[in-house]
């Protein structure tokens, strides 16, 4: 498997938003959370194309991700691979990475993760360890 990374530019919106919706559309609807208007708005009002690139899995488009480097740590915003591309260790690598990336320059990681998500077994597996909850959200760090 060859992943590679390609920036996104403004132009690119739609597209992202297609990917995330479809990335979350089932865990969306399992917990009543699913709308589309509101998944594209939340998306869109934070949506900064320097920070995001798309993953590309042997030259196809398999998701995105959005890292927002910070002070003193990294908050990934945005980890969504298409449901196609799942289970076959794309999100694995692409976090690996991320993770060693990070790792080079001792900066913890933090994200959210949507409750009832199969998101939040993977980030467990992966290290993150849980910091808080909401009603819709877990919250982990590594």
């Amino acid at each position: 498997m060859n992943i590679s990374f390609v920036n996104t530019t403004q132009s690119d919106a739609d597209t992202l938003v297609a990917i995330r919706i479809a990335a979350m559309r089932e865990s969306l609807e399992r917990i009543g959370r699913f709308d589309l208007q509101r998944a594209r708005d939340r998306f869109l009002a934070s949506f900064d194309p320097a920070l995001c690139r798309f993953i590309h899995v042997d030259g196809v488009r398999a998701g995105f991700i959005l890292i927002r480097p910070q002070v003193d740590r990294w908050l990934l915003d945005h980890l969504y691979i298409l449901p196609e591309h799942q289970g076959k260790g794309v999100g694995a690598a692409v976090l690996q990475d991320v993770i060693a990336n990070a790792d080079a320059q001792r900066m913890p990681i933090r994200l959210c993760a949507l409750r009832g998500s199969a998101s939040n077994r993977f980030y467990q597996r992966h290290g993150f360890v849980q910091t808080d909850e909401a009603e819709w959200n877990i919250y982990y760090v590594r």
